[in-house]
């Protein structure tokens, strides 16, 4: 009973609360005063218990709170970590892109300079056709049988002849006369003849850009350009379709050339020409400017269409585009450089009559005796007086023992010993009024810088005519 009074109810009632009937035991053995000690105890246990919870509850918060922060700057730093990533991603395409332009530039540089090797050859040999087919049909009748024979000849070293001058283009060795030239009204006077030349199927849209800045380029090298890109279109289309021919201004920033290689930023003229035809697969559009590559049918194409226009370009120092889908058409657009020199272009030389000859003294100078030759033989039916040299040591020592006037030197660019043009210096101590006519398959640039002859050359290209050497000895002899 006084356990019960001390904590203020009865026996039954603590043994009915649900305490346990050993508990309620142990409190009896215990006494009241312990109980009390008990009370306090437990007491101390729930407050120290409750200011554990609240600093576990606290601790709780703040490890939240840090988990959250921590998981802010997690997502953060996987957020960077993504953009580093995507930079180096494309970084590494930008290099791989680099490497690869890099690759092809050096095999269309070495694809050039073989082009030209073999213009070069093959114009000495075509030069000893055609001026002997041409003297030979000048020594019979029209209506002897062998005329027509050798008119045929002629017609194919002419093809030929043709084909090496794409070569040269190609590889960038022809020679040009830029001039400043406005490319709509270069462009629209070509227009008739480019819809001639894709037929009356293929619908032509011309769409010229306003306020067209001026560009400087061979105006037959435009002509080049228009004429190979309409005859792609054509055989693309290869039936009814459309082409778009588009000009404007246009200025390449950093960011265009850092995804073109090969581009260099700056203000340029934008020619396009998209047609609707076949188009081509990636594999196909990695070698279509490489001479001689074609996917036409056997006979149907040289292979050297784009080829000429890729040299043509490069030679002016312009950037060439291609975009084409298989079964959606092409796009080759065409950068080149805005011309700014207000200075105008240099009026052209004093002419001559075609195939006039002459009483002058030439020193002829070709290390290729056929040449030499046939040269030779060419000046002399014109009625020069010829001193033939097949080096240019002997030319000097020819040059010394002649008393007279030389007025001409005709000489080939590369030869053995020295270049033609350290020749001409060394002669002209000798004979200082000598005029000199240079010869070549393609300008070196001992005498051309990009295919632009040198201020005050004078250049005659093989193969030429008896009728063009003719011309062109006079005009430098006048």
């Amino acid at each position: 009973m006084m356990l019960a009074r001390a904590v203020g109810s009865g026996m039954d009632e603590l043994i009915s609360s649900g305490i346990p009937s050993y508990a309620v035991t142990l409190l009896i053995t215990c006494g009241v005063g312990k109980i009390s000690d008990l009370t306090k105890s437990l007491k101390h246990e729930i407050k120290e218990h409750k200011r554990i919870g609240l600093e576990l509850q606290q601790y709780k918060e703040t490890l939240e709170k840090n988990i959250k922060e921590r998981t802010k700057d997690l997502m953060r730093s996987n957020e960077q970590l993504k953009q580093e990533m995507l930079k180096n991603e494309q970084a590494n395409k930008e290099n791989l892109n680099l490497q690869t332009s890099l690759k092809q530039a050096e095999k269309m540089e070495a694809v050039g300079q073989l082009a030209g090797g073999v213009a070069h050859d093959f114009n000495n040999m075509l030069g000893v056709i055609l001026g002997h087919t041409e003297m030979g049909m000048e020594q019979i009748d029209t209506s002897h049988p062998l005329f027509a024979d050798l008119k045929e000849i002629q017609k194919a070293a002419i093809r030929s002849a043709d084909i090496t001058r794409q070569l040269l283009a190609f590889a960038r060795k022809q020679t040009v006369a830029p001039k400043s030239l406005d490319l709509n009204q270069a462009i629209e006077r070509m227009l008739k003849m480019l819809q001639r030349l894709i037929g009356e199927g293929i619908n032509l849209v011309w769409l010229p850009g306003p306020g067209l800045w001026p560009v400087k380029i061979d105006p037959s090298q435009i002509d080049q350009i228009m004429a190979n890109l309409c005859i792609n279109a054509r055989d693309a289309i290869a039936g009814v379709g459309k082409m778009t021919v588009e000009t404007g201004n246009d200025t390449l920033d950093e960011e265009y050339c850092r995804t073109h290689p090969g581009f260099i930023a700056g203000e340029f003229v934008r020619i396009s020409v998209r047609d609707n035809g076949c188009g081509m697969n990636e594999e196909t559009l990695a070698h279509i400017f490489e001479p001689f590559f074609t996917t036409k049918d056997l006979g149907k194409g040289t292979g050297l269409g784009l080829a000429t226009v890729y040299g043509a370009v490069k030679q002016n120092k312009g950037f060439i585009n291609a975009e084409s889908e298989k079964g959606q058409g092409t796009t080759f657009t065409i950068y080149l450089p805005r011309h700014v020199d207000s200075a105008g272009d240099a009026p052209p030389g004093k002419g001559a009559e075609s195939g006039v000859g002459g009483h002058e003294t030439i020193l002829l100078v070709e290390d290729e005796k056929t040449i030499l030759q046939m040269t030779k033989t060419m000046l002399q039916l014109l009625g020069y007086t010829v001193i033939a040299a097949a080096t240019p040591r002997e030319a000097l020592h020819l040059a010394d023992a002649f008393a007279s006037e030389i007025h001409l030197l005709l000489t080939d660019i590369v030869m053995p010993e020295m270049n033609g043009r350290d020749l001409a210096k060394k002669l002209s101590s000798l004979h200082p009024q000598l005029k000199c006519l240079y010869m070549s398959g393609y300008t070196s640039d001992i005498i051309a810088q990009q295919g632009i002859l040198d201020k005050g050359i004078q250049f005659i290209q093989k193969p030429f005519s008896k009728n063009d050497l003719a011309t062109k000895v006079r005009i430098v002899l006048q």
